[in-house]
């Protein structure tokens, strides 16, 4: 093997680890923000069931209330009120801007 042969592929080898290192970097980088955002969720995720258990003390035992809303009803209500969305395709999440959410009122107010 020549000189000028040990030396390509030291040079390809080298622009192989830099390739190698990079897509570390990158995947490092998105690993870090995926640990930030699972943390906030779960952050957010305890204050809902904070604020679920406080719902759930300050209602009244009644079954049902005068609008007709079961217990849990009255608390996805309230949960709604406090900005989260309570319906399948969004649960948990903010609204934004306190928009109203027309899956959400299905939820709480449709007919049994």
């Amino acid at each position: 093997m020549e000189k000028q042969e040990v030396y390509d592929q030291f040079k390809q080898l080298e622009g192989q680890i830099q390739e190698v290192l990079a897509q570390f970097t990158d995947l490092q980088a998105e690993m870090t923000q995926v640990f930030e955002q699972n943390a906030e969720l779960e952050i957010e995720n305890q204050h809902l069931r904070d604020l679920l258990r406080e719902l759930q003390r300050d209602l009244p035992e009644a079954p049902e209330t005068p609008q007709g809303l079961s217990k849990s009803r009255q608390i996805l209500e309230k949960l709604y009120e406090e900005g989260f969305h309570v319906c399948r395709e969004f649960y948990g999440t903010r609204r934004k801007q306190d928009e109203e959410c027309a899956f959400c009122l299905e939820v709480i107010y449709r007919d049994q």
